[in-house]
């Protein structure tokens, strides 16, 4: 992880972040830091929120076909993306390690990170079809 030096920009990015609570996407970190901030371009936003995955502050949840999602859960974990509406959130389970260690002596590939997301219908876009 390479460290760079700290600024304005870089702390108002890595702040709308974990105040949203939530995975979001760059355009909603964007759209959030305008409303105080109406100066701050769209690029800084972006450029920040790589900044701060290359540090290791955020980790970036790549969602095929949607925009990516920005997460400050930091260790390990797993995915649910609602097919409905797009919305990402945390599984709640526990790592599983084993199959870490099996993938890797069946196939003799030295992991550096994972990305496990599952599919689901969100219990806001269910009640909306209801």
């Amino acid at each position: 992880m390479i460290s760079r030096r700290n600024t304005i920009q870089k702390d108002l990015v890595r702040n709308a972040v974990y105040e949203m609570k939530r995975h979001v996407t760059a355009n909603e970190v964007y759209e959030s830091i305008k409303e105080a901030y109406p100066t701050i371009g769209k690029g800084t936003v972006y450029r920040n929120l790589d900044i701060l995955v290359e540090e290791g502050a955020l980790r970036k949840v790549e969602v095929p076909d949607g925009p990516n999602r920005y997460d400050f859960t930091l260790k390990n974990h797993y995915h649910v993306r609602c097919v409905k509406c797009g919305e990402v959130s945390d599984v709640d389970m526990e790592e599983l390690p084993a199959m870490l260690e099996r993938i890797h002596d069946t196939h003799g590939v030295e992991f550096l990170d994972y990305d496990i997301s599952f599919r689901g219908i969100c219990s806001k876009c269910r009640k909306a079809f209801m």
